[in-house]
């Protein structure tokens, strides 16, 4: 969120209540694209693979979907800021930069914290992230 508001900051954009719906909103699209990245690994844990391959297989499997989902979203933006004027125009600026750096930052620090935190012994239990099964 903080490179959301540099990013507002530098061209020194003015931030209305459009814009800060639109930064809600991308915000909720984050949150979207990990609740979708946690879905992936759990059913990938649930096929019987091993925690390591779950997550491997878990974010590929999930990042057409999330890249999908933002380009759309980005293409629609554009074409409000294209056409827009005043609050249109704040609304998908922001929406904009808040997509692109949730994407960005968003999925790459989601892969690295799930990678890392699942080396040590007492966060490898697969219930741990929504899977069935006990032994791994």
């Amino acid at each position: 969120m903080s490179g959301q508001l540099l990013a507002l900051a530098v061209p020194q954009f003015t931030l209305t209540l459009a814009g800060i719906a639109g930064l809600i909103l991308s915000i909720g699209m984050g949150v979207d694209a990990n609740v979708i990245i946690a879905e992936r690994i759990k059913e990938e844990i649930n096929s019987d693979k091993s925690l390591p391959a779950a997550i491997e297989a878990g974010f590929h499997k999930a990042f057409s979907s999330v890249f999908d989902g933002n380009i759309t979203v980005i293409i629609v933006a554009l074409i409000l800021i294209k056409f827009g004027s005043g609050s249109l125009l704040s609304f998908g600026y922001t929406l904009v930069t808040g997509v692109i750096m949730n994407f960005i930052a968003g999925v790459t620090a989601s892969r690295l914290m799930i990678r890392s935190l699942s080396t040590f012994d007492a966060l490898r239990k697969p219930q741990y992230f929504g899977a069935r099964r006990t032994a791994q």
